[in-house]
């Protein structure tokens, strides 16, 4: 009776550890993700270095 109480607890913990290693990964998954969207963001809207832009290419 006590072991199979044992094995329960034991499930539980294991089980609520692997859960907050999952919320943990995809927690920093985001946020990896929200500084690559922001650096893109920030090299998009930057104005083009002086002399690019100045002629359109038709040709392209």
């Amino acid at each position: 009776m006590n072991s199979d109480l044992t094995m329960q607890v034991v499930a539980m913990n294991s089980s609520k550890l692997q859960t907050s290693m999952q919320v943990a990964v995809f927690k920093k998954s985001h946020d990896m993700q929200t500084d690559l969207l922001e650096t893109l963001m920030q090299t998009a809207l930057s104005a083009p270095p002086p002399g690019q832009g100045v002629k359109i290419d038709k040709l392209a």
